[in-house]
């Protein structure tokens, strides 16, 4: 798969990955059975435009991937490969940027759901890194898995479509997890489900001004995919109820939120006469709390807070109202949806799912609101 970041060799290596998810598909959908033989290196570069060099790098990728073999004097041929789970059992390729927050309930909704159609799970971890991902995908489709669940970086790529295309392009059905291509929209071709964001930004703020708060804050984290939804659904939900459209926003990356940050943050709410706020997420709402105590506020009296995710907002020093996305729910949808793809092929509807957090009122905002 394609890159994500523009170098000089960007279009040599474009073509490369091309071919090699060409050569993928042929191998995996049976265009070349086991033991079939491929087309010579010359050949291939003649029939493709690529130079012998390049379809050699392929055919030595696709034996280190195990789907080709060499045989000296005698070419390159499609490896003998084990069948898929045996007994018709199916295998989920799963891929999730980390295994420890957020993602853990998600993962735990996808392995219920595959578990009663007796299917298997097979999870890899790219930890946000582009070539992490690249890799993982591959050694997936190398394990031979009949699809695949993705959390892919599509943040952070260079250009989000072509990613996509990448991703749709694989030699099986593919379904995105919390990612979608909200700025195409109809054009988003990919099969998703997804926390609505923007409407959980948007219920903590309704809530907030149904208990009487007029000036409204934002502290978010800026380096997640997260972050563009929940600011736009704040944003929506000043301008509907009428409130001031230009809120403070305390805004930085996840590394340099700390006491100090939080402590500076608070100062510039409370300069702007802010009496309430939305925190995202957890770890930063938590500071900010600690900054509210150091300053000598009370919270809820002085300052209402809602935190964004609910990963451990139920344990800081006062219990934190939160936006809390459904993430067993929703990879419980995701593994049916794709699970329907492999039974129905392209006969089943193309899914793109939205699900609506719930808001869980605790202490830091006061009472339920009337709404």
């Amino acid at each position: 798969m394609a890159g994500r970041r523009e170098t000089p060799a960007s279009g040599r290596e474009l073509k490369f990955r091309a071919l090699m998810a060409e050569l993928r598909r042929g191998i995996l959908d049976g265009t070349w059975p086991p033991g079939s033989k491929l087309p010579t290196e010359r050949a291939l570069a003649t029939e493709t435009g690529l130079s012998v060099t390049t379809v050699r790098r392929a055919y030595e990728d696709l034996v280190a991937l195990g789907l080709v073999e060499r045989r000296q004097g005698a070419g390159t041929f499609a490896a003998h490969r084990p069948e898929r789970g045996g007994a018709g059992r199916r295998i989920v390729g799963v891929l999730v940027p980390d295994t420890t927050f957020y993602y853990p309930r998600v993962l735990q909704g996808i392995e219920k759901e595959l578990a009663a159609d007796g299917a298997r799970l097979v999870l890899a971890c790219s930890h946000y890194d582009p070539d992490e991902e690249d890799a993982a995908v591959e050694r997936l489709l190398s394990d031979g898995v009949h699809g695949l669940l993705l959390v892919p970086s599509l943040h952070t790529a260079t250009d989000p479509g072509r990613r996509a295309e990448e991703l749709l392009a694989l030699p099986v059905p593919a379904v995105l997890v919390e990612r979608r291509l909200a700025a195409h929209g109809p054009g988003d071709a990919t099969e998703h489900v997804c926390t609505d964001h923007e409407g959980g930004a948007y219920d903590a703020v309704r809530h907030l001004h149904g208990l009487g708060h007029e000036r409204l804050g934002l502290v978010a984290r800026t380096d997640a995919p997260t972050t563009a939804p929940i600011e736009s659904g704040f944003a929506r939900a000043l301008a509907d109820l009428g409130l001031p459209a230009a809120p403070p926003y305390e805004r930085d990356v996840m590394a340099r939120w700390d006491p100090d940050r939080a402590d500076r943050a608070l100062a510039a709410l409370r300069a702007a006469g802010v009496t309430a706020a939305l925190c995202f997420g957890d770890r930063e709402a938590a500071l900010m709390l600690g900054a509210a105590r150091r300053a000598g506020l009370r919270v809820p009296e002085d300052l209402a807070m809602i935190s964004y995710d609910n990963e451990f907002a139920d344990v800081a020093e006062t219990p934190l109202t939160a936006v809390s996305p459904p993430k067993y729910q929703l990879g419980r949808m995701a593994a049916r949806i794709l699970l329907r793809r492999l039974a129905e092929g392209d006969a089943a509807p193309l899914h793109q799912v939205q699900l609506r957090p719930r808001l869980v009122v605790r202490a830091s905002c006061g009472k339920k609101s009337k709404q």
